[in-house]
């Protein structure tokens, strides 16, 4: 009995993750996600607003074309969701329901998943199943599952560990070796030793920024980044706002930490901070509400930035914004179509990086002449990555030892320096390291 794997995508672009194995009459999926480039022309601050049908959004490339396992379907046990992010778990109201089967996922992202579906009016059938790390479940007769906690740039991320008759498969789509997390737990390289010595017959893992030949640094540098710009630069009359992504729930409470130490009124702006923050409150992870002020809908927002315009000085606000997007609090601030006016020394602080796809580069870049034009300081790449670089694969690869490595999360040119490293290591192109492309299925003996 072999392992047929489908890279259904994010094997041909950077997002709308989607793969399936199937070993016998077993299929288990992992991750339903949107390309968030052409989901930014659709959406206003991460809430989709569409009336489009699923087969009109899979002709639009914003969700993944699952026509290729139509004849798995029948025999889909599980969805499996590892982590909270868009480009992961964005397609689920649109193509959850074609599966008769239960969706797993962590508490943050099962609650972001019902708070999306909330967002967009739509419901599914599907039940949901909250698995925390190192609870096991079985998903059918021969096929068991179990979570390992892993740091990201979203908490409550997950190493998907299956215990199948061909060996373990790990599924590992996004996500970094931080040993020194600033909130959750770091890697349990304990059981991934021992899951390692017990034989991994697959690894599919992120491959993102394989080509970066370094080892990816801690969230704890990027706190310390953040620090010295929020606290080494004097700044007592401006406004100092900080943009970053709304699920970076470490990040925010860092932002919190500093903003608390200048002595200014902290306040978000934005639905898309008020989801995730309010998903992370609903699970008991953080409680920010005490100390900040959060402001959601069209008006607040408003009144709050007419208030913020009398005395900027006394305030820090935190935003979307980060990529550019058209329809974000930061670009509607700047092109005035929210109601304050910046003033020169005003500070924008991007703790974040740029998202490597045109339309994200074209944005930020639109975004920054304007700031420049209004004489607003700004600090770019106040960030650490969410994933791993190639020193990390290198470690996870001599941890895990598995037999077959699937590349994931980008385009041939985010694939390939990883299944180059992978030959450096020892394996061979197409026989146990395998490059695919959206629709292509590999049987792994």
């Amino acid at each position: 009995m072999a392992i047929e794997f489908c890279a259904i995508g994010g094997y041909s672009e950077v997002g709308m993750n989607m793969c399936a194995f199937k070993i016998g009459n077993d299929v288990i999926i992992c991750d339903m996600g949107f390309f968030l480039p052409d989901v930014i022309k659709l959406q206003d601050e991460e809430v989709v607003k569409t009336s489009l049908t699923r087969e009109e959004l899979i002709h639009l490339h914003v969700i993944p074309n699952d026509e290729i396992i139509k004849e798995w379907r029948p025999l889909v046990k599980a969805i499996i969701l590892p982590h909270c992010h868009l480009d992961h778990i964005g397609a689920v109201p649109y193509l959850a329901e074609f599966y008769d089967c239960p969706i797993y996922g962590s508490p943050y992202t099962i609650e972001i998943l019902k708070s999306n579906l909330r967002d967009e009016g739509l419901k599914i059938p599907n039940k949901f199943k909250v698995i925390h790390a190192k609870e096991k479940v079985k998903l059918s007769k021969d096929i068991n599952f179990e979570f390992s906690a892993i740091p990201h740039s979203t908490p409550d991320t997950m190493l998907a560990i299956f215990h199948t008759p061909e060996g373990v498969i790990i599924y590992g789509n996004d996500f970094k070796l931080d040993n020194n997390p600033t909130l959750g737990s770091k890697p349990d390289y304990k059981l991934m030793k021992e899951i390692g010595e017990e034989g991994v017959k697959l690894l599919i893992v992120d491959a993102l920024y394989s080509y970066e030949e370094i080892k990816t640094p801690s969230e704890l540098v990027a706190k310390e980044m953040l620090k010295d710009v929020m606290l080494g630069i004097e700044n007592k009359t401006n406004l100092v706002i900080v943009t970053t992504f709304a699920s970076h729930i470490a990040r925010l409470k860092s932002i919190i930490e500093f903003g608390k130490k200048m002595d200014r009124k902290i306040v978000f702006l934005g639905r898309s901070m008020n989801k995730y923050i309010g998903a992370a409150e609903n699970i008991k992870m953080v409680n920010f509400t005490k100390d900040v002020e959060m402001m959601r809908y069209g008006e607040q927002v408003r009144k709050k930035l007419r208030e913020i315009q009398k005395n900027p000085g006394k305030y820090l606000v935190i935003c979307t914004g980060h990529q550019g997007e058209p329809r974000s609090i930061l670009t509607r601030m700047v092109t005035k179509d929210l109601p304050y006016e910046f003033s020169p020394g005003d500070q924008v602080i991007f703790a974040c990086k740029t998202i490597p796809a045109p339309i994200n580069i074209a944005n930020r870049a639109a975004l920054e002449i304007k700031l420049k034009q209004k004489g607003i300081r700004f600090f770019k790449d106040i960030h650490t990555s969410g994933h791993l670089a190639r020193e990390d694969h290198h470690d996870l690869i001599k941890i895990l030892k598995p037999k077959h490595i699937i590349p994931a999360q980008g385009d041939i040119t985010k694939l390939l320096p990883l299944a180059d490293l992978a030959e450096e290591m020892g394996y061979v192109r197409e026989k146990d390291v395998h490059v695919l492309h959206n629709g292509e299925i590999a049987i792994l003996d």
